[in-house]
């Protein structure tokens, strides 16, 4: 079932996704040289607890963290650790919920420790703006399938790949709500998208293959061959006046 918003639950997201957004700067501003994921963990928790939201991920399934970090190769759901040593031309995924009067924010950015390797940049430059891409297709009429088009299309003219095991989904009173938003698809194929509608839309994209698995901690997921992945994400509103990016600080 996919839940419309009220002009107040939009509200409640806004500020929620204000937070979950400024702890993410905040963690990415941190990121440098020898400086661990679990001090970013610690931002991102500290962030989210003195705004008065709950960090949506801690305990969520089990997860251990306030955050997802994921460096490298490493798609999604890496757990931080002490022992985790950011290195110079790591690139550092970081995934944030934040809860906040009983809705979610939930955005992830991809950050350069130092310098990086052009073909790194390159990477991350080309899923970002994916996402941006996406976003446009945010709008009442068009479908799912022309937002997992817009990344799809951009990022594979690339030579990247999409990973498809993984997708965006909605987002609301619940972290992970319907409908899902894969990041391919078909333009004018899949759920018709509404006014009221809050989706995340968050391109997971590959250096090199789709394929990937889950290591034996049950969460950190992984590029098979071992080449960089990136992740971008932004909680988005349906309105009638177009896309409006719930997790921004403008």
């Amino acid at each position: 079932m996919i839940n419309l918003k009220t002009t107040r639950e939009l509200r409640y997201m806004r500020d929620a996704g204000k937070i979950s957004q400024e702890a993410l700067l905040k963690a990415g501003e941190a990121v440098r040289p020898g400086v661990s994921t679990l001090e970013l963990d610690k931002i991102v928790r500290r962030t989210i607890e003195k705004a008065g939201a709950v960090p949506s991920f801690l305990g969520y399934g089990g997860f251990p963290a306030s955050a997802c970090i994921s460096v490298n190769n490493v798609v999604i759901h890496g757990i931080p650790s002490a022992h985790e040593i950011l290195k110079e031309g790591d690139i550092v995924s970081i995934d944030v919920g934040a809860i906040y009067e009983g809705f979610n924010g939930d955005n992830a950015w991809t950050f350069p420790c130092g310098k990086v390797s052009e073909e790194a940049q390159k990477l991350m430059d080309a899923t970002r703006e994916s996402l941006f891409l996406a976003i446009e297709k945010a709008v009442p009429g068009n479908r799912i399938g022309d937002i997992g088009s817009a990344v799809q299309q951009y990022v594979e003219a690339r030579n990247y790949s999409v990973v498809r095991e993984f997708v965006g989904h909605g987002v609301g009173a619940k972290l992970h709500e319907d409908p899902s938003v894969p990041n391919y698809g078909t333009p004018g194929r899949g759920v018709r998208l509404l006014p009221g509608m809050t989706i995340a839309i968050e391109p997971m994209v590959t250096q090199g293959s789709c394929e990937v698995k889950i290591l034996k901690d049950g969460w950190t997921t992984v590029t098979k061959d071992g080449k960089l992945a990136v992740h971008f994400e932004h909680s988005i509103a349906i309105t009638p006046d177009g896309p409006v990016i719930l997790t921004s600080l403008d």
